[in-house]
């Protein structure tokens, strides 16, 4: 079979991320807990649910690519200047 550039991008990205199947399985698990405090903000759910795919593929790939601590970092921080942002209304 011919290699494309998505299956190059998507062999690549197993090699970093895990088995998406593997992955999906842990976030949704992960997702299912989040979607179940009724209290949080969306801004909130939000930024936990990336964070849950973040920590579902540090489990099942590579938990040493900085990308996925950065992308915590980040999601997180959006999530506080979301709640600053509501605060000063």
């Amino acid at each position: 079979m011919k290699k494309t550039i998505i299956s190059e991008v998507l062999l690549q990205r197993a090699e970093t991320h895990g088995d998406f199947g593997s992955v999906s399985q842990t976030a949704q698990a992960l997702k299912t807990i989040i979607h179940k405090a009724d209290h949080l903000k969306s801004a909130h759910v939000e930024a936990l649910d990336l964070i849950a795919t973040k920590i579902a593929r540090i489990c099942h790939g590579n938990s040493e690519e900085p990308e996925h601590w950065l992308d915590i970092q980040g999601y997180a921080a959006l999530a506080a200047l979301a709640e600053v942002e509501r605060e000063k209304k």
